[in-house]
């Protein structure tokens, strides 16, 4: 399969709306469901379709995202495989930063415009979701598609937030209109005879493209935005065909998105797993020691290896790795991220000395529908439960974003605070 197709995987943009989770890490790098990075489920889904030829651009906070991707996929040297970053950079023709997805491709052309290449598949970096590859490509060259774009079936409520496409009777795309709501504009994208809830189709932000069709949308043009621009010249410039994809798919764009798609791998028979044998999601080898669990009550949640868990009340949670949970602490619907590092007695006796807690959760903690990113030290009896009912508020040592409490990374709350 890998014959002839290159992945570009693209690092995205500042992630302000996921802000403080890229407070010091590009979007892709975000952690999920315990142990995982974003960027893992592209190219994972890249691997298990036979696509062994992978960019990954980036330009935010990218320091994390390159050494996981450095440390996670080694090839065999004498393959011709890779998975290998291409950095925003100042060159004698452009001297700028990626503007968009569309100019994050055209500055990176000299790397794809390349004859070893017919077809370009464009993924994006923070979505989650497993699919195979090369049904879809088989979509774009069966149809002698000049693009493809990959299409989800959603209902009215989600208009609003995605691209919307119409299709022809050949699933030829023949109107995009990026995120409608003029009821004319809806009523002309709807569905004829599809039921409520996916009576409408939703661009999902891949696509597939003939490697000359991409290099002359993007040297012709200076559009930086594929779905606001790119694909609405393609289709009226070229054919530009529909890929129909059923299967779950979540953009994690969104401090609640993100909260969301977490708290549901817990759930007893989750809309995405992990686990899946055939396809399984690859990671960076951590070789931590199996989790540690001493008389505590824990339901509906992952724990994630090299955890200790000591007397404490987890219900519908995700715990990452090297997570100490200590005495009485009540987890209910939070993302507890774990840490980089343990630490020693002694660095916990020089906490003791400067009044700092240690890293991880204290005795007698309540954390209710939270995020509580990596080496957050949260001392005892602290309560974050978004006592105020605040929706939105921004603070030094945390972040309110649509209800959710989130605490940075690093971070450091006091015993006794209730946030």
């Amino acid at each position: 399969m890998s014959s002839g197709i290159l992945a570009v995987i693209l690092g995205g943009g500042q992630g302000a709306r996921l802000y403080p989770l890229t407070k010091v890490r590009s979007k892709p790098a975000v952690p999920i469901g315990g142990k995982y990075r974003l960027i893992d489920i592209p190219i994972s889904n890249c691997l298990h379709s036979g696509i062994d030829t992978v960019y990954v651009l980036t330009q935010f906070n990218s320091v994390s995202l390159h050494r996981h991707i450095h440390r996670t996929y080694r090839f065999d040297v004498f393959g011709r495989g890779f998975v290998e970053i291409l950095a925003a950079e100042q060159t004698m023709e452009n001297t700028g930063w990626f503007q968009g997805t569309a100019d994050a491709v055209r500055r990176s052309l000299r790397y794809i415009d390349l004859p070893d290449y017919k077809h370009i598949l464009i993924l994006s970096g923070d979505h989650l979701y497993r699919m195979d590859y090369r049904e879809f490509v088989a979509t774009h060259l069966r149809s002698n598609n000049d693009v493809t774009v990959s299409v989800k079936p959603v209902g009215l409520e989600e208009t609003s937030g995605f691209g919307i496409v119409r299709m022809g009777e050949s699933h030829e795309i023949i109107e995009f209109l990026e995120k409608p709501t003029e009821p004319a504009d809806l009523e002309r994208l709807r569905l004829p005879d599809a039921p409520p809830g996916k009576n409408f189709l939703a661009s999902m932000g891949i696509y597939v493209f003939r490697r000359e069709v991409l290099v002359d949308l993007l040297n012709r043009g200076t559009e930086a935005d594929f779905g606001r621009q790119v694909i609405p010249r393609a289709i009226a410039e070229t054919r530009v065909g529909a890929h129909l994809f059923d299967g779950y798919w979540q953009d994690i764009g969104t401090i609640v998105s993100f909260h969301r798609a977490n708290i549901d791998l817990a759930a007893e028979l989750p809309p995405f797993n992990f686990y899946e044998p055939g396809a399984p999601i690859y990671t960076h080898p951590r070789f931590l020691p199996s989790s540690k669990i001493n008389n505590a009550h824990v339901q509906q949640s992952m724990l994630s290896e090299g955890s200790i868990v000591m007397e404490a009340d987890i219900r519908q949670s995700i715990i990452g790795i090297r997570s100490i949970i200590q005495r009485h602490a009540v987890i209910r619907k939070s993302v507890i991220m774990g840490a980089d590092f343990y630490e020693t007695d002694r660095d916990r006796a020089h906490n003791r000395s400067i009044g700092r807690p240690d890293v991880g959760v204290g005795e007698k903690c309540l954390i209710e529908n939270a995020i509580v990113d990596k080496n957050a030290r949260i001392g005892d009896g602290v309560q974050i439960v978004n006592a105020a009912r605040v929706n939105n508020a921004r603070h030094a040592d945390y972040v309110i974003a649509d209800g959710i409490v989130v605490i940075p990374k690093d971070a450091v709350i006091q015993p006794g605070t209730v946030i």
